[in-house]
Protein backbone atom coordinates (compact mmCIF):
# COMPACT_ATOMS: atom_id res chain seq x y z
CA UNK A 1 0.00 0.00 0.00
CA UNK A 2 2.91 2.36 0.80
CA UNK A 3 4.72 1.64 -2.49
CA UNK A 4 1.50 2.15 -4.24
CA UNK A 5 0.85 5.57 -2.89
CA UNK A 6 4.63 6.47 -2.93
CA UNK A 7 4.46 5.70 -6.66
CA UNK A 8 1.38 8.00 -7.64
CA UNK A 9 3.92 11.05 -6.74
CA UNK A 10 1.93 12.10 -3.95
CA UNK A 11 4.53 10.39 -1.59
CA UNK A 12 4.27 8.92 2.17
CA UNK A 13 4.81 10.16 5.17
CA UNK A 14 7.81 8.43 6.64
CA UNK A 15 6.36 7.34 10.48
CA UNK A 16 3.63 6.06 7.96
CA UNK A 17 5.81 3.61 6.17
CA UNK A 18 7.53 2.82 9.18
CA UNK A 19 4.41 1.78 10.99
CA UNK A 20 3.46 -0.18 7.77
CA UNK A 21 6.65 -2.08 7.93
CA UNK A 22 6.55 -2.12 12.02
CA UNK A 23 10.05 -0.52 12.28
CA UNK A 24 11.31 2.00 14.08
CA UNK A 25 11.12 5.80 12.12
CA UNK A 26 14.84 6.36 12.77
CA UNK A 27 15.65 3.16 10.66
CA UNK A 28 13.04 4.84 7.49
CA UNK A 29 15.29 7.94 8.04
CA UNK A 30 18.62 6.14 7.73
CA UNK A 31 17.08 4.09 4.79
CA UNK A 32 15.77 6.65 2.69
CA UNK A 33 19.02 9.14 2.57
CA UNK A 34 20.89 6.00 1.38
CA UNK A 35 17.85 5.32 -1.55
CA UNK A 36 17.79 8.78 -2.31
CA UNK A 37 21.61 8.82 -3.13
CA UNK A 38 21.06 5.68 -5.17
CA UNK A 39 18.50 7.54 -7.00
CA UNK A 40 15.69 5.50 -6.16
CA UNK A 41 13.71 8.02 -3.68
CA UNK A 42 13.08 11.32 -3.36
CA UNK A 43 12.45 13.13 -0.24
CA UNK A 44 10.40 16.35 -0.35
CA UNK A 45 8.91 18.44 3.01
CA UNK A 46 5.52 18.04 3.36
CA UNK A 47 3.28 20.82 2.67
CA UNK A 48 1.19 20.85 5.95
CA UNK A 49 3.96 20.27 8.28
CA UNK A 50 7.78 21.00 7.16
CA UNK A 51 9.21 18.85 9.80
CA UNK A 52 7.46 15.71 8.06
CA UNK A 53 9.30 13.99 5.28
CA UNK A 54 7.24 12.70 2.40
CA UNK A 55 9.05 9.69 0.50
CA UNK A 56 8.68 9.31 -3.02
CA UNK A 57 9.54 6.87 -5.66
CA UNK A 58 11.38 8.25 -8.44
CA UNK A 59 10.89 6.94 -12.40
CA UNK A 60 14.30 4.61 -11.72
CA UNK A 61 12.38 2.71 -8.54
CA UNK A 62 9.15 2.28 -10.88
CA UNK A 63 11.43 1.05 -13.70
CA UNK A 64 13.37 -1.39 -11.02
CA UNK A 65 10.01 -2.55 -9.29
CA UNK A 66 8.48 -3.45 -12.25
CA UNK A 67 11.46 -5.65 -13.14
CA UNK A 68 11.34 -7.30 -10.08
CA UNK A 69 7.12 -8.07 -10.21
CA UNK A 70 8.30 -9.63 -14.07
CA UNK A 71 10.99 -11.86 -12.38
CA UNK A 72 9.07 -12.80 -9.74
CA UNK A 73 6.21 -13.52 -12.01
CA UNK A 74 8.81 -15.86 -14.25
CA UNK A 75 10.18 -17.25 -10.76
CA UNK A 76 6.02 -18.04 -9.36
CA UNK A 77 5.43 -19.84 -12.73
CA UNK A 78 8.42 -22.11 -12.67
CA UNK A 79 7.83 -22.84 -9.64
CA UNK A 80 4.35 -23.67 -9.06
CA UNK A 81 3.36 -24.11 -12.46
CA UNK A 82 -0.35 -24.77 -13.55
CA UNK A 83 -1.32 -24.96 -9.61
CA UNK A 84 -4.33 -23.45 -8.64
CA UNK A 85 -5.29 -21.94 -5.20
CA UNK A 86 -6.66 -24.73 -4.24
CA UNK A 87 -3.33 -27.11 -5.24
CA UNK A 88 -1.19 -24.56 -3.34
CA UNK A 89 -3.41 -24.46 -0.55
CA UNK A 90 -3.33 -27.92 0.17
CA UNK A 91 0.74 -28.13 -0.58
CA UNK A 92 0.72 -25.45 2.19
CA UNK A 93 -1.45 -27.54 4.40
CA UNK A 94 0.52 -30.69 3.72
CA UNK A 95 3.76 -28.73 4.24
CA UNK A 96 2.76 -27.12 7.48
CA UNK A 97 1.97 -30.58 8.86
CA UNK A 98 4.52 -32.45 7.64
CA UNK A 99 6.90 -29.47 9.65
CA UNK A 100 5.20 -30.31 12.93
CA UNK A 101 5.78 -34.18 12.48
CA UNK A 102 9.23 -33.48 11.53
CA UNK A 103 9.54 -30.87 14.82
CA UNK A 104 7.84 -33.88 16.77
CA UNK A 105 10.12 -36.47 15.88
CA UNK A 106 13.18 -34.41 16.59
CA UNK A 107 11.61 -33.82 19.99
CA UNK A 108 10.96 -37.66 20.64
CA UNK A 109 14.79 -38.31 19.74
CA UNK A 110 16.01 -35.48 21.43
CA UNK A 111 14.80 -36.72 24.42
CA UNK A 112 15.28 -40.41 23.82
CA UNK A 113 19.15 -39.30 23.86
CA UNK A 114 18.33 -37.25 26.82
CA UNK A 115 16.82 -40.63 28.86
CA UNK A 116 20.51 -43.11 27.46
CA UNK A 117 22.60 -40.20 28.41
CA UNK A 118 21.28 -40.70 32.05
CA UNK A 119 21.04 -44.10 32.01
CA UNK A 120 24.70 -44.14 30.91
CA UNK A 121 25.51 -41.52 33.82
CA UNK A 122 23.60 -43.68 36.61
CA UNK A 123 26.05 -46.66 35.35
CA UNK A 124 29.39 -44.57 35.39
CA UNK A 125 28.54 -43.33 39.20
CA UNK A 126 27.68 -46.85 40.54
CA UNK A 127 31.19 -48.60 38.43
CA UNK A 128 32.96 -45.45 40.19
CA UNK A 129 31.43 -45.64 43.56
CA UNK A 130 32.56 -49.59 43.87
Amino acid sequence: MALTDLNKGKGVPGNVVAKLMKVDPSFITIQSKVLETKGFLRRKPCARDARVMQLVLTDKACKRLASIAAQEEELDQFAFGDLGLQELAKLAGSLSVLRHRLEGARLRLEMELLGRRRTNHRKWRTVLRV
